[in-house]
């Protein structure tokens, strides 16, 4: 298995595991029941399992940095599985929140619940009961979440266990902070002058993405493994530029992706009204009867594939695009400096480095 299958094979086991559990848990609960939780467990399969292949790759980067290299014990492993957990939670309240219709390719879980409903012949709004299933869908996820991260603190010593609960807690509160800074962008945005868009959308992709995806995994992995100040600090230093990078990242695959490798729309973003850089930068560059009418399109769910087409070129043309990649770039390099010199494992700052590639080179 090669170095970077074997974290994800792990991850992958510990949480078939978990969800293995839990569906023996409510063996006597019925087969409504049954639907539920096989909707929770088909919504934490796919993806590559960054969150926690980084929050393994904190725990090493410090490990290794006073002991030889081993493979991730129980309470990294259950950590690492619960990160993937709550991401999938996120995923399902973000689909809710965007009305978006699939995910990785296959339909979204509010949208496969509601067609639950319709196939089992039952009555009423499948919608609605899509929707409100999904939202009680999330919560359960979250709970998993700390569930699983709780059987892995059980085995690990008190001050890790309360650093790492401290780090885990702060990462919820951020994130979901973030997803609210992220729809309210898209109402106050009108309000907001148009020099300040771009600055409040990169404080969104702190929030909502970079905390969330990058700098608390490897913060809670460091503190499974007894990180000092300079440890943590030099792993916040890598980890926010990358998370940042790899959130820019996906705001252009959100507009230019391949809907063959994203599994979503091309330009689902600009039908959801996502309000990224891209589009701050822009508007900066337009005249204001030219802004107006991107303002039109941008957050309307009915745009067809020739307006998604006319707003990419408004995006290439006013060097918007350059400049996030640009932006990108300075990230990664920022990122990869905080790494030079710091007091973590030289086999495990090669790990950091190749994932910074894989989430920020990416199609998917």
């Amino acid at each position: 298995m090669s170095a970077s299958a074997e974290p994800i094979e792990a991850i992958s086991q510990r949480l078939d595991t978990f969800v293995s559990v839990q569906r023996a848990s409510i063996a006597d609960a019925g087969a409504d029941a049954a639907l539920f939780v096989e909707a929770a467990a088909s919504a934490t399969t796919g993806g590559k399992r960054l969150r926690g292949r980084f929050c393994i790759a904190g725990w090493r980067a410090v490990e290794e940095s006073s002991a030889a290299p081993r493979r991730a014990p129980e309470p990294v492993l259950a950590a690492a599985a619960a990160l993937e957990i709550f991401h999938a939670a996120a995923l399902v309240h973000d689909d809710l929140i965007d009305n978006s219709d699939t995910r990785r390719g296959r339909p979204s879980a509010h949208r496969a619940l509601e067609s639950a409903h319709g196939d089992a012949g039952w009555v009423g709004d499948a919608r609605a009961f899509g929707r409100s299933s999904a939202i009680l869908l999330g919560d359960l996820m979250v709970a998993w979440s700390d569930d699983l991260f709780e059987e892995g603190l059980a085995v690990t010593s008190t001050p890790r266990a309360a650093a790492a609960r401290g780090e885990y807690g702060r990462m919820r509160r951020e994130v979901t902070l973030g997803q609210f800074l992220d729809i309210a962008e898209e109402s106050a945005y009108a309000s907001e002058p148009d020099d300040r868009h771009a600055a409040r959308a990169l404080r969104v992709a702190s929030y909502k993405s970079a905390r969330y995806s990058v700098q608390q995994p490897l913060a809670i992995g460091g503190a499974l493994a007894g990180a000092d100040a300079a440890q943590s600090a030099a792993l916040a230093a890598f980890g926010h530029p990358l998370g940042m990078a790899f959130q820019l990242r996906d705001d252009v695959l959100g507009v230019f992706g391949d809907e063959r490798e994203t599994g979503k729309p091309a330009g689902d973003d600009l039908r959801e009204g996502k309000r990224t850089v891209l589009i701050a930068y822009a508007r900066e560059a337009l005249s204001p009867t030219a802004r107006r009418i991107v303002d039109e399109l941008v957050g309307d769910p009915t745009l067809e594939a020739g307006q998604i087409a006319s707003l990419q070129r408004t995006i290439v043309d006013t060097g918007a695009l350059d400049r996030v990649e640009a932006l990108i770039a300075d990230y990664v390099r920022e990122a990869d400096r905080a790494l030079s010199g710091a007091k973590l494992g030289n086999a495990a700052v090669g790990e950091l480095r190749d994932l910074a590639r894989a989430a920020t080179v990416r199609v998917t």
